[in-house]
């Protein structure tokens, strides 16, 4: 019998043993492939850096449950193809530091860091319904925090799995900058204005694999990646600084056009009071009369000189289809325009530098990726001398009294030395690094899909038909938003936050519609701290949730962005469902509206129109233009 038993206990443990064994190799042959940068629960003593499973409904283990992504550490901006964009045409080169393109994008084709990602096969929603919820936004006010997918608290999800949560040493949980609105809809600008939230702390066991060099805390990330952030009121502060104008220009070296910018300035000071104009809120303006006064002064007197000097494709000749558009729809409309371009610059107040940033990557740095940005910052210093030497403008000023518009990532660095006096508008206006506030302007990033229609599908649902609190979906770039989607992705059903999409018509359909739906929009920054998020969620009457520290909004010279968007910083990601929950519904109707008032600032069209987005960006370099220049 003793034997019999013996036998029978190794039958069943070979099979126990086969059983084991066929589990494991079906569960590798089921695992996702492809996917960089995926933000997913890591099992123990995982060393996985680039390529990581993701299982949403698994359940948690007694250990510590850690988050791995692969981040690309370059100092290069590493921008995802938009789905609609067609610069397959275009031959670009492949980045620095072992960085490989998605096997969605064919090979040289750019990518940029905000755009929706395109990747197949990573994430598929389709079935995910636009339908209302069953609980109302009152009924989620009473819930105790966020919840995990088994229906606990987030608290108590991380009690069970034996997570302890720790308060991050040296980050705040204070809450972001908002604003305040009365029933008439008057913002009152108030910023560090703390929202009364149930805050959920950044969790110690958030462990992140850097390039397999280090595991790092989400805590740890934002304190690498961002170590001195920049609040909405600290820009304001700057903003309100007393500029000094360049050092080489005094009051008795003022030019006969540097004069009329100083009577012009007088006059915008001493502007008459404008409570209400047709077409235009002052709700969402941090001074109305000014900015009339100031705009109708640029409609009269601005002249511009266009330099003639510099070679296709380079120069004089836009890309305006995708992600990079703003620079080029600029180029074309002011190349065209009549009213502000003059032939003899004797005659301009502002001297326009016609280069595209995004075509002279694509025509100029291909040929040596290793050392890309220096041979293009040469080729712009070698312009610069050019036109110095041609002309006596520039040398004048240094530069002070010309302007660039550059959509491109690596416009900041390329322009940091050669143009450094410039008043730059630039699309990664990033305050923290070579964005200089009082000078340097804020573009927007305006994703173009039809150069015939670009106001193609403008609009969205009534506030009473968007049952969705919050959506978000977008490739995993940068250290944000695998932090964004560890805290919100499938955690609830009113928060729609999603990874990359799929690569069809479908998708982006259903992608317009979740924007059209939702309440609010989120934007949160990919490698650089742009995004053409926050001009989509406008267009679709979404008011947008920006998530990226030390970016300055465009226009936030005149805007008043608090009383049509919401900022949340960085650390505070885990308490984003009771920060949007906390605005009362009266506020949201308020910015919703004023959204919808902005829209018309941020539009392109063929034929330019008042206050619309080609006027705008010329009217924010006229205006910082006016700033340095001393009236007494």
């Amino acid at each position: 019998m003793d034997i019999a038993g013996n036998i029978e206990i190794r039958r069943l443990l070979l099979i126990i043993g086969g059983v084991v064994v066929f589990v494991v190799v079906s569960q590798c042959f089921e695992l996702p492939s492809g996917k960089k940068f995926y933000f997913s629960p890591a099992d123990k003593g995982s060393t996985s850096t680039s390529t990581v499973s993701s299982s949403n409904n698994s359940k948690p283990s007694n250990s510590n449950v850690g988050v791995v992504v692969g981040l690309v550490v370059n100092d290069t901006d590493v921008s995802d193809l938009a789905p609609d964009d067609d610069s397959n045409s275009h031959k670009e080169l492949m980045l620095e530091k072992n960085l490989t393109l998605d096997e969605n994008f064919p090979e040289g084709t750019d990518r940029n860091a905000d755009d929706i990602s395109v990747q197949e096969k990573t994430l598929d929603f389709r079935n995910d319904s636009l339908q209302k919820t069953d609980k109302t936004d009152e009924s989620y006010k009473a819930d105790h925090g966020p919840k995990t997918s088994s229906g606990l608290t987030v608290t108590e999800g991380r009690k069970e799995a034996g997570i302890v949560p720790v308060v991050s040493e040296g980050i705040s949980t204070e809450s972001p900058e908002t604003l305040n609105a009365d029933s008439k809809g008057n913002v009152k600008q108030t910023t560090e204005t703390q929202i009364e939230h149930q805050k959920t702390e950044l969790w110690q066991p958030v462990p992140v694999t850097l390039n397999g060099n280090s595991t790092m805390t989400s805590i740890s990330i934002l304190k690498k990646w961002n170590p001195r952030p920049t609040s909405l009121s600290q820009m304001n502060a700057l903003l309100l600084r007393i500029p000094v104008s360049s050092p080489s220009m005094s009051l008795r070296r003022y030019s006969t056009r540097d004069r009329e910018l100083q009577s012009a300035k007088l006059e915008i000071e001493n502007a008459p009071i404008i409570r209400n104009n047709p077409g235009l809120s002052a709700s969402v303006f941090r001074n109305l009369s000014k900015f009339i006064r100031s705009y109708d002064l640029m409609d009269l007197m601005l002249k511009v000189y266009i330099y003639k000097e510099g070679e296709k494709p380079v120069f004089h000749q836009p890309l305006m289809r995708g992600i990079y558009a703003s620079e080029g729809w600029f180029m074309k409309l002011v190349e065209g325009n009549k009213k502000f371009v003059v032939r003899d610059p004797k005659k301009a107040h502002l001297f326009y530098l016609p280069f595209d940033s995004h075509m002279l990557r694509l025509t100029l740095s291909g040929q040596n990726v290793k050392n890309g940005k220096k041979v293009l910052e040469k080729y712009l210093k070698s312009y610069v001398g050019l036109i110095a030497r041609k002309y006596s403008f520039w040398n004048r000023t240094e530069g002070a009294d010309h302007f660039l518009v550059a959509c491109h990532d690596w416009a900041p660095k390329l322009t940091k030395q050669c143009m450094k006096n410039c008043i730059r508008s630039l699309c990664n206006a990033n305050v923290g690094r070579d964005f200089k506030i009082g000078k340097d302007t804020s573009l927007p990033v305006t994703y173009i899909r039809s150069v015939e229609n670009p106001l193609q599908d403008l609009g969205g649902k009534p506030a009473s038909e968007r049952s969705i609190l919050a959506f978000f979906a977008g490739g995993m770039h940068g250290y944000l938003r695998p932090i964004l989607l560890h805290y919100w992705e499938n955690k609830e059903p009113d928060m729609k936050i999603f990874g990359p999409m799929p690569h069809d018509i479908e998708s982006k359909r259903i992608y317009r519609e979740y924007m059209k739906s939702s309440k609010y929009c989120i934007c949160a920054r990919g490698y650089e701290v742009h995004t053409p998020r926050v001009i989509e969620a406008i267009f679709y009457e979404c008011v947008p949730v920006i998530i990226s520290d030390n970016y300055m909004p465009p226009f936030f010279e005149v805007f008043n962005w608090e009383a049509f968007a919401v900022f949340v910083q960085e650390k505070d990601i885990p308490n984003l469902r009771d920060i949007l929950l906390s605005i009362p519904e009266e506020k949201y109707l308020t910015m919703m509206s004023n959204v919808r008032m902005v829209q018309q600032h941020f539009f392109w069209h063929k034929k330019p129109v008042k206050y619309d987005l080609f006027h705008m960006i010329l009217h924010s370099v006229w205006y910082n233009r006016l700033l340095q220049i001393r009236t007494r």
